[in-house]
């Protein structure tokens, strides 16, 4: 609150809701050198803590986004999905839960799956094994994100639905939408969306932080308004598919990097500057119905957190520009 932030995405473990809600389920770290989740195993009872969570939410008017990246846990529940309708279950039992207590109104909107059809969050339709990996825009994955999302609407019709995707290389913004969407959420980083990065290595590794601290700090630095004019350009680009499709956008992954944290010889100076120059350009554009400031809008990322005014500033752009959608 401190921070000017109004909402927030959180994952709702949907399919461990509907193996059982108050079941103490334990899952492996999904990262090995990224901060962005528990580094070691972890215990969770979703329920009763979702519905508390959700409740503070609602006692502070904080909206909640709803997602999932299907964390496998240790009986893999997650590989219980195989059609849409698997998928559509899940969510509509979370659902119910939430409509018991009823918090429906503090729900944003309902991402039924993170950057679908990535095989880390998705792993019921693209194996993680398997070589071949089905794209987005193939009637396959059109198929899922259609009827999964209108079996869902069909039990709770007044809420907004959407899958999550990445912007990024080889993605065109010109696509024409699944038909059930309600809104666009796109994950877009500079360095998915331009020649920034090498993806020569695993970003959830040393090796990552290593190469962001011997190369890519300086190469920002070396020229950051070319990298500014990128990110600006990709965000217009977003902004006026946004304008044709007639669909609201929303960001909440962002811009500068995917992975960071405190790290010997990592400062957080630019990644501060070029999530700026993001926020504020998604902003103007009044095509953003929610835009987020980065990727580490956690306390576990002192570097980003601590610094208030930072993200008073940002909030303040976000909530004082005119929105069209």
């Amino acid at each position: 609150m401190t921070r000017g932030y109004d909402a927030v995405r959180i994952d709702a473990y949907p399919h461990l809701v509907s193996a059982d809600p108050t079941h103490e389920w334990t899952l492996p770290p999904a990262f090995e050198a990224s901060e962005w989740g528990a580094p070691t195993t972890c215990h969770v009872e979703v329920f009763p803590a979702l519905t508390e969570f959700i409740t503070a939410c609602a006692d502070r008017d904080v909206a909640v986004a709803l997602s999932s990246w299907f964390r496998e846990d240790t009986t893999n529940v997650r590989r219980g999905i195989h059609q849409p309708a698997d998928l559509a279950s899940v969510w509509i039992e979370t659902l119910d839960s939430i409509a018991d207590t009823g918090l429906l109104d503090t729900v944003a909107w309902v991402d039924l799956c993170n950057e679908f059809p990535l095989s880390m969050w998705a792993p019921y339709f693209n194996n993680p094994d398997d070589d071949h990996h089905t794209r987005r825009r193939a009637p396959a994955a059109r198929r899922w994100i259609t009827e999964s999302i209108a079996s869902v609407r069909s039990a709770y019709p007044e809420q907004a639905y959407c899958f999550s995707e990445t912007a990024g290389p080889g993605k065109s913004w010109g696509r024409e939408p699944e038909p059930e969407m309600d809104l666009i959420d796109t994950h877009l980083w500079l360095m998915n969306t331009s020649d920034f990065f090498d993806w020569s290595h695993d970003i959830d590794s040393a090796e990552h932080y290593e190469w962001i601290e011997k190369q890519g700090q300086r190469r920002y630095e070396a020229n950051p308004s070319r990298w500014h004019s990128t990110l600006e350009a990709e965000i217009d680009a977003a902004a006026e598919w946004s304008r044709t499709i007639g669909l609201p956008l929303t960001t909440t992954e962002s811009w500068a990097l995917i992975h960071y944290k405190d790290w010997p010889g990592l400062n957080w100076d630019w990644i501060k500057e070029l999530c700026a120059v993001g926020t504020q350009k998604a902003a103007e554009t009044g095509r953003w119905a929610a835009i987020s400031t980065s990727n580490f809008c956690g306390p576990q990322f002192r570097g980003m957190w601590n610094d208030v005014e930072w993200h008073q500033t940002q909030t303040a752009a976000i909530k004082n520009a005119t929105i069209e959608v």
